[in-house]
C-alpha cells in the first residue's frame, strides 16, 4: 500500500510539473511604419510582451526574413506576469517602395513560432543633381 501510495504521489508531482507553462501574449504582432525617408536611416519598432503562463518564458532564437531587419531581444527568462521585449530594426538603405517584413520568434512557449511584421514604404532619397 506505502509503495502504492508513493507512486500514486509521483506521478501527481510529473503532472504538476509538465501542466506548468509559459504563455507569450503580444501587445500586437504587426507594426506598420506608414512612411518613412530613406535618408533618415533605420526605423524601429518594440513589440512588447506578456508571460502569461505559470513558468518561466525563455526565448530560443529569433529570426528575420532578411538581412535587411535586424532583432534583439530579452535574453533573461521572463518570470510568469513579467514583460520582455522583442525589437526589430529596419534598414530602409537603396530599399525603395513599399515593404512586408517577418520576425519569427521561437520560445519554449509552444512548438511553433509566432510570426512579428513590420511594413511600410520607403521614400528614396533625392537625387543629386550635377552641375
Amino acid at each position: 500500500m506505502k509503495k502504492i501510495s508513493i507512486l500514486l504521489s509521483l506521478l501527481l508531482f510529473t503532472g504538476i510539473l509538465f501542466a506548468q507553462q509559459p504563455v507569450m501574449t503580444f501587445e500586437k504582432t504587426t507594426h506598420d511604419f506608414e512612411k518613412i525617408k530613406e535618408q533618415n536611416g533605420v526605423a524601429t519598432v518594440k513589440f512588447s510582451f506578456t508571460n502569461k503562463g505559470d513558468a518561466p518564458l525563455v526565448i530560443n532564437r529569433v529570426h528575420a526574413s532578411c538581412g535587411c531587419t535586424t532583432p534583439t531581444w530579452t535574453k533573461e527568462p521572463i518570470l510568469p506576469g513579467k514583460k520582455g521585449h522583442i525589437t526589430a530594426a529596419y534598414n530602409p538603405k537603396n530599399r525603395p517602395g513599399k515593404f512586408v517584413k517577418t520576425i519569427s520568434v521561437f520560445s519554449n512557449a509552444g512548438s511553433s513560432a509566432t510570426t512579428l511584421t513590420i511594413k511600410g514604404e520607403v521614400i528614396p532619397q533625392p537625387a543629386v543633381l550635377k552641375q
